[in-house]
């Protein structure tokens, strides 16, 4: 609520920008701008209002940050939910990492110190990769396989996004065969 002037009562302020438009916005900061670009006053310019209307549906930027990596892990989830193989599952996730570097990033390496989304956030982005473990090392090894895979092509992918292989060779041609053998060396014999 907003004071016309110190003798009226208080009038209603008018909702100028929805908490997902906000988040919205800072996924996009984040892309653009990298974490240190992430702040309230960034984001409030983005959305068209003053930064401290922004703590009227965000408290922090701590909390912000943490919003923005459940956002990011529920559009991971999203993108992987039709997946049917293993390698659709991996390929999938090497796609988000292109489209969304910096926000990958903050979910698969958040750093210390970092906020991070809460534990159901991580676990419905895990759905597909468990579900396709199961039928790659049976209901027993199935959360072992999916955090193989996962490390895996969280390795490779940050590797990528990093610059980081520098030896020349096609990039594209190592992620299959890395895929390939990752995927058979955690599939029941």
């Amino acid at each position: 609520m907003a004071t016309v002037n110190s003798y009226t009562e208080r009038m209603p302020t008018p909702d100028r920008t929805s908490r997902d438009a906000i988040v919205h916005a800072a996924r996009d900061l984040l892309e653009k701008d990298g974490l240190a670009g992430l702040t309230m006053n960034a984001v409030a310019q983005r959305v068209g209002v003053r930064a401290p209307s922004l703590y009227k549906r965000v408290q922090s930027r701590e909390e912000l940050i943490r919003l923005v990596a459940e956002a990011t892990l529920t559009a991971l989830a999203d993108r992987l939910a039709s997946a049917s193989t293993a390698a659709d599952v991996l390929n999938g996730f090497r796609e988000f990492g292109h489209e969304f570097p910096a926000a990958f990033q903050l979910v698969v390496m958040p750093g210390a110190g970092m906020p991070t989304a809460r534990v159901e956030f991580g676990a419905a982005a895990s759905e597909a990769i468990v579900r396709v473990s199961r039928e790659l090392a049976g209901v027993d090894r199935a959360l072992d396989a999916a955090r193989t895979l996962t490390a895996w092509a969280t390795g490779f992918i940050c590797m990528e996004l990093n610059g980081n292989f520098r030896l020349g060779g096609d990039i594209d041609q190592a992620w299959e065969f890395g895929a390939a053998s990752v995927v058979e060396a955690v599939t029941a014999r």
